[in-house]
């Protein structure tokens, strides 16, 4: 099963849990905290997933350490992914869980880059512009690329809206090479 099947299936496994316990919002934080603490401490993430320990071993190191600090619930599908040796897709499993809690939600996520960081009022602006065009209910994350000089770029559904001066000044550039 290809890396990206397995993420859709553990991780809208792990959705379906969630919304069955009306926890959805609880375990989304949980997961991103997770995420945060495996890519700041990756000794642990490769303990979690190295083949030299057996599964109980790992899994003992897992509840040594996050026992008590995340629900049962999220610490038992860890070790589901430690005994089938998925542990090591968490980060894209947790994309996975996100993307079909937004769905259920009505949310499509995309980026906002822009050459400075926008406040958030105009965050807010930039979404509402973006839900009425592309007739959906868009959350932007903000990015900052300084070589757009200006304007912003806007990324959802693998779709491209370029308003930045970089663009123009491309544009402009191709229509006096004609």
């Amino acid at each position: 099963m290809e890396n990206n099947n397995v993420n859709e299936v553990y991780g809208g496994a792990l959705y379906e849990a969630s919304a069955d316990l009306s926890r959805t919002e609880e375990f989304r934080s949980v997961l991103n905290d997770l995420r945060v603490v495996f890519a700041e401490t990756p000794e642990f993430f490769d303990l979690l997933k190295t083949p030299a320990l057996s599964a109980k071993q790992r899994r003992d190191s897992a509840t040594a350490v996050l026992a008590g600090k995340i629900p049962d619930e999220i610490l038992n599908f860890l070790y589901v992914l430690i005994d089938k040796r998925r542990i090591g897709q968490l980060p894209g499993i947790v994309t996975a869980f996100e993307r079909r809690a937004d769905r259920a939600e009505g949310v499509t996520k995309g980026r906002l880059v822009s050459a400075a960081p926008v406040t958030d009022e105009q965050l807010r602006r930039f979404e509402a512009q973006t839900s009425q065009l592309m007739q959906l209910n868009v959350a932007l994350e903000p990015q900052v690329d300084p070589s757009l000089i200006g304007g912003v770029r806007v990324y959802v559904e693998g779709k491209l809206i370029d308003a930045s001066i970089r663009k123009k000044l491309d544009d402009m550039k191709e229509q006096l090479k004609k």
